[in-house]
C-alpha cells in the first residue's frame, strides 16, 4: 500500500507529464507496447471502455438515423490517386501492400513473392472506398440520403507514437454520408458535430469547444472541417472529433452522380466524420490523477468494487456472503440504461493492495465490507473523484439505493473540474507580448505548463498563422461558431483587421 505521503503514479503530472501519462496507461492496465512498432495492445480494462464508447456513440447515430456497414481494408491505389489533395495529404502516412504471398528465400528466411498487379494501401480512411461502393448504389435522388458509418481499424505511418493519442494502427469509428442538396449536407456536417460534443460532455465528462478549422488546418480534400477541442491538465488541446463538408469533390473523383427531380444528371454532396481510441488518451488527460485513471461513470468498465475484508479465516464465510448480498443488489439497479457493473474483488492479496488496484484502475466507487459493517449493515465508502480521507460509511439499503444518484454525482463533479481547469486557462490577448509570455514556460525545466486557449483576434492570412506555429508551436485549434460576438480587432500577429477572435493552443 502506498504511504500517505506518496503517490501511486510516478513522476507526477508536475514533475513529468509525458511519463505520468505512460505511467497512468500502465498501471490502469488500459494499454501496451507491442512487438510491432507504433501499435498498441489494448488490454480488457483498456477494451471495455472502448466498448462503451462505441456503445454509447453508435446509440447517438442510430437515433439520427444511421445505419452501420463494413467496407474493406485495402484500397486500391488509383483510387487516393482520383482526388489530388486528398492523396497529398496521406501520401506520407500510407502503408501498402505490393505482394501476395511469402516463399522460401536462398538464406533460409522467407521473403514477398507474387507481386500484385497494382499495390493497395491499407485504410488511412475511406472515403475514396466506399465513394466508389456509393457511385453504384446511387441512380435517382430516390436514393438519397444514404446514412453510414463503419467502426473499423485504420493504418496511418506514424514516425512517433503514443499511446492511444498517436498509434500506427488504431480504432475509430467513420461516417460517411451521400445527400441530395447541398443544403442536407451541411446540416448532417453540423449534426454530427454536435453528437460529437453531446458524447464529449455528457458520457466523458469532458468540455470542448466547436468551430471550424482554418485552410491549413482541414482534412485534406474538404470544403469545410468542423471539430470539438478540448483542454487537457498541461493545458494542450486535443482534436477529439471531426466533421468534415466534403462538398461534391469525392463525388466528382468517385462518379457519385443521380437523376435529379428535374430529369438532370447531378453529383452528389457527401460528408464524412470520426472519432478514435484517441478518446480514450482524451479521457485519460482530462481526469487522471497522481493515483492513476478516474474513469467517468458513464464510461466506466465497472462502477463498484466491493472490497471483502477479513482479517480472520472464521470471518470468510460470512464476510464474502455479505459481500455477494450487495453486489446482487446493486447489479438489480440501473444507471443510465445500464445495469451497474460490480466486481467482488476476492483475490488472495491484503486489503491495500486491492484497493490501489482499483485507485489505479479508476473505478468510480469502491466498497469496503468486514464483520463491524457486517454488524451495522453498512458499506465504507470511498468516491475516486475524492480523496481518501473523505471515505464515509453508510447504511446498505441507502448506498444501494441511491447508487445511481451518487454516479451521476461523480460524472458532474468530474466535468465540473475539468471545466473549472479550462476557464481559469483561458484568456483574451490583444498584444503579441502577451501572447508570447502566455504560451512560454516560466520554468524551462518544465515544459509541461503550455499556457492553455488564447481567444486572440486573426486576420485571416495564413502567414500570421504560420509565422506563430513556427515561433511557439502553437497553432489555431478552431475558428468558434460565435466568432462574430467577441467583436472585430487587431490581428495578434500582424495588426491587421480581424473579424473576431479564434482559439490559439499548443496542441497533440
Amino acid at each position: 500500500m502506498a504511504k500517505a505521503n506518496k503517490t501511486a503514479i510516478s513522476p507526477t503530472r508536475e514533475e513529468n507529464y509525458p511519463e505520468w501519462y505512460q505511467q497512468v496507461v500502465k498501471s490502469a492496465e488500459l494499454a501496451e507496447t507491442s512487438a510491432v512498432r507504433g501499435c498498441m495492445v489494448i488490454k480488457p480494462w483498456g477494451y471495455a471502455v472502448w466498448e462503451n464508447i462505441r456503445t454509447g456513440l453508435d446509440g447517438l447515430f442510430k437515433e439520427t438515423g444511421h445505419v452501420n456497414a463494413y467496407f474493406p481494408l485495402f484500397i486500391p491505389l488509383r483510387f487516393l490517386e482520383q482526388e489530388a489533395e486528398h492523396v497529398d495529404g496521406f501520401a506520407k502516412e500510407c502503408a501498402v501492400v505490393t505482394h501476395h504471398r511469402l516463399e522460401a528465400g536462398p538464406d533460409g528466411g522467407l521473403v514477398p513473392a507474387g507481386e500484385l498487379e497494382e499495390p493497395l494501401v491499407v485504410r488511412p480512411t475511406s472515403e475514396t472506398i466506399i465513394g466508389e461502393t456509393y457511385a453504384k448504389w446511387v441512380q435517382s435522388y430516390r436514393d438519397l440520403p444514404i446514412l453510414v458509418n463503419q467502426w473499423a481499424n485504420v493504418v496511418r505511418w506514424e514516425m512517433r507514437t503514443r499511446m492511444f493519442l498517436r498509434t500506427a494502427e488504431f480504432l475509430w469509428q467513420e461516417g460517411h454520408t451521400a445527400h441530395e442538396t447541398r443544403e442536407e449536407a451541411w446540416e448532417e456536417t453540423l449534426q454530427m458535430l454536435e453528437v460529437y460534443r453531446q458524447f464529449a460532455e455528457e458520457y466523458m465528462a469532458m468540455p470542448v469547444l466547436t468551430g471550424e478549422k482554418t485552410a491549413g488546418e482541414r482534412f485534406p480534400g474538404a470544403l469545410h472541417t468542423f471539430c470539438i477541442e478540448a483542454m487537457m491538465q498541461d493545458r494542450k488541446a486535443l482534436q477529439a472529433g471531426t466533421s468534415h463538408f466534403l462538398g461534391q469533390n469525392f463525388s466528382k473523383a468517385s462518379g457519385i452522380q443521380f437523376q435529379s427531380r428535374a430529369g438532370e444528371l447531378e453529383y452528389a454532396w457527401t460528408t464524412s466524420w470520426g472519432v478514435s481510441t484517441r478518446l480514450i488518451g482524451g479521457m485519460i488527460m482530462t481526469h487522471a490523477d497522481d493515483n492513476g485513471m478516474v474513469m467517468p461513470p458513464r464510461l466506466a468498465p465497472s462502477h463498484v468494487a466491493i472490497l471483502p475484508i477479513i482479517r480472520k479465516p472464521d470471518e470468510e464465510e460470512a464476510v464474502l456472503s455479505f459481500c455477494q448480498k450487495a453486489a446482487g443488489e446493486l447489479r438489480a439497479q440501473l444507471y443510465h440504461g445500464r445495469r451497474v457493473e460490480v466486481e467482488v474483488d476476492k483475490r488472495d492479496l491484503n486489503a491495500g493492495e486491492k484497493s490501489w488496484g482499483w485507485i489505479k484502475k479508476g473505478i468510480p466507487v469502491i466498497l469496503e465490507i468486514g464483520p463491524r459493517d457486517i454488524a451495522n449493515d453498512s458499506v465504507f465508502v470511498y468516491r475516486r473523484d475524492k480523496t481518501r480521507k473523505d471515505r464515509y460509511g453508510m447504511p446498505l439499503q441507502e448506498f444501494t439505493h441511491g447508487i445511481a444518484a451518487l454516479l451521476d454525482d461523480i460524472q458532474q463533479s468530474m466535468y465540473a473540474r475539468a471545466l473549472d481547469l479550462r476557464n481559469a486557462h483561458t484568456c483574451e490577448l490583444d498584444d503579441m507580448d502577451a501572447f508570447r509570455t502566455f504560451f512560454t514556460p516560466q520554468n524551462q525545466q518544465r515544459p509541461e505548463a503550455h499556457g492553455g486557449f488564447a481567444m486572440a483576434h486573426w486576420c485571416g492570412s495564413e502567414d500570421c498563422e504560420k509565422a506563430v506555429n513556427d515561433a511557439l508551436s502553437v497553432t489555431i485549434r478552431c475558428i468558434p461558431f460565435d466568432r462574430a460576438e467577441h467583436g472585430p480587432g487587431p490581428c495578434v500577429v500582424c495588426g491587421a483587421a480581424g473579424p473576431g477572435r479564434v482559439v490559439f493552443a499548443k496542441s497533440y
